[in-house]
């Protein structure tokens, strides 16, 4: 049944409208977030994350992220190269992006900044039509034991099982934030391109996401006021008819950090994450509470970030409060 359900989802991807990979712990991976967000350390960053969504089910989706992030004073703003990889059915589906992101930083007033990205991708996708079978293939008694006729209307070239697409795509976004306030708005996929794996066309829709939050001490007179917080976030996330809302918060104490989200009709994501002054670590498991149920053995995801010290670090451009998970 999980492998039907697989082979279904796949079918489904290739001939309708695909979305975009999610990840949970959302400020882990700040670039694929929001490209504004780029240089927010001021100091060089690099961030690592791997995602696997429905462990139970073999080989559904294997999501990798990389990412390395600075402030460049003379352009006064960040720079971002950020690739990714996400892998469906054990390597059936691959789509593999390439992303160089630029945020101009704006310092408005002394305790508020707004910052300005823009993203531009090259997106590379494959799809092994061999691991696939079809319904022209199965005999009533004898199951999967004919050569299907779908190929040659699906492939672009006759002689192979593979098909390929590499398409252009572009980004933008932006960002507010205080001392203790932050709030952003990204368009992915601004001129849909065509990112179809067979003849004809399939144009990736835009993907609009919004989110907010703060950081607040908690208490300002109590003894854990500077080792201890609260950190509230919603963000959502519209992509065609794809809506999602996702409601959360984070309680840091010293270097460790624990999170609960609800992500709609979905999943609840429980997190974990330990920060030092150069390095952090999180882990994340969404329990999946929609109709799929957590027999799919919900997602295990994982992030690690490395935060390098700079000469040249100047107090004029301050780095954002939000979470690091």
């Amino acid at each position: 049944m999980p492998k039907f359900f697989l082979l279904v989802s796949l079918i489904f991807s290739i001939n309708g409208f695909s979305q975009d990979p999610e990840f949970s712990q959302y400020y882990a991976n700040p670039i694929y977030l929001n490209p504004a967000l780029a240089g927010t350390n001021i100091c060089p960053r690099l961030n690592m994350n791997y995602r696997n969504q429905w462990a139970n089910i073999s080989g559904a989706y294997v999501t990798n992220s990389v990412s390395y992030d600075r402030f460049v004073k003379p352009l006064h703003g960040g720079v971002a190269l950020m690739i990714t990889n996400d892998m469906a059915g054990k390597n059936t589906i691959n789509w593999t992006t390439i992303n160089l992101a630029y945020s101009y930083h704006l310092r408005v007033t002394r305790k508020f900044s707004l910052l300005f990205g823009g993203q531009a991708t090259w997106n590379q996708k494959f799809l092994d039509w061999s691991k696939l079978t079809f319904g022209d293939q199965i005999d009533p008694y004898r199951g999967f034991v004919y050569q299907t006729g779908d190929l040659a209307s699906a492939l672009v070239n006759a002689n192979s099982t593979w098909s390929t697409a590499g398409f252009f795509d572009v980004s933008a976004g932006i960002c507010g934030f205080s001392e203790k306030f932050y709030f952003g708005f990204v368009a992915k996929h601004l001129n849909t391109p065509n990112e179809s794996l067979k003849l004809g066309g399939a144009y990736l829709p835009m993907r609009f996401t919004g989110h907010v939050g703060a950081t607040i001490p908690f208490g300002e007179k109590s003894q854990y006021k500077n080792t201890t917080s609260i950190s509230p976030n919603i963000i959502y996330t519209h992509q065609r008819n794809f809506k999602q809302l996702n409601i959360g918060t984070y309680i840091k104490h010293g270097p460790v950090t624990a999170g609960v989200w609800w992500r709609t009709e979905d999943a609840f994501i429980l997190s974990f994450g330990l920060e030092t002054k150069g390095f952090n670590f999180g882990y994340s498991y969404d329990l999946t509470i929609s109709e799929l149920t957590n027999a799919s053995g919900g997602s295990h995801e994982l992030s690690l970030g490395f935060r390098f010290a700079c000469k040249d670090r100047t107090i004029k451009y301050r780095t954002i409060v939000c979470p690091s998970f």
